[in-house]
């Protein structure tokens, strides 16, 4: 009788699992549809626990506004800190402010500098940051925390292995970013474990101009369009 029980459950969740596949769908489509509609984006990653007045908020919002005034548009993931920061400068350049949100147990609540027709909501980690890959021309990469690294080596993932086109990845913070790369480079891949030309396309600074100099320097040579 237990393991009839047991199988009984089983069963039950595997059809539970079966359905969330249309919920799953739907949030493809939706995200598909809207997102291909914006034009050309990057995206702006870093601590939902950063504080405005931090330097790391006003360098942010500095930013993104030297993106859009650049002619991109500019994509968080839609809550506070690091994000409400992207998307602040967006919005005092006139820019497209883009919000991927998701709704987190802490953190997340949607900031009030997206546009309100491009604020997206997500339910899944997996198709949210399919957005932000397929749709971003590059990644800025501030100061956060595990879902920061997540998204940033997802991104050289993907690149690395050919499954998406190549962007430019900019880590803005060297104080905060230096130890980290330094240990890349002088562990994994003197352990072999990593080529140098993974790294060719990440770079550390600490300016707003420098960011929009490296994106645009790289779309000289390549051409603005999703990534896979």
């Amino acid at each position: 009788m237990r393991n009839e029980k047991h199988h009984k459950g089983w069963n039950e969740i595997k059809t539970n699992d079966s359905w969330a596949l249309f919920k799953i769908m739907g949030e493809f489509v939706n995200g598909f549809e809207k997102m291909s509609k914006i034009g050309p984006c990057v995206s702006i990653f870093g601590s939902a626990r950063t504080k405005e007045g931090n330097k790391y908020y006003e360098l942010a919002v500095n930013v993104s506004k030297k993106i859009a005034e650049a002619g991109y548009g500019v994509i968080t993931g839609g809550g506070p800190g690091i994000m409400e920061a992207g998307n602040r400068g967006a919005n005092l350049a006139g820019g497209t402010s883009v919000g991927l949100n998701i709704e987190l147990p802490f953190e997340q609540h949607d900031n009030p500098y997206i546009d309100e027709d491009k604020s997206l909501d997500f339910d899944y980690f997996f198709v949210r940051k399919v957005m932000f890959v397929k749709y971003s021309q590059g990644f800025v990469v501030m100061p956060g925390g595990f879902g920061t690294l997540d998204e940033l080596f997802e991104a050289i993932t993907l690149i690395q292995t050919n499954k998406i086109g190549k962007f430019p990845i900019i880590l803005v913070g060297s104080d905060f970013w230096n130890g980290l790369f330094d240990w890349v480079k002088n562990t994994m891949l003197s352990f072999g474990n990593i080529s140098s030309e993974d790294l060719d396309l990440i770079k550390i600074v600490d300016t707003e101009n420098e960011v929009v100099e490296i994106i645009d320097a790289f779309y000289k040579g390549h051409t603005l369009s999703p990534n896979f």
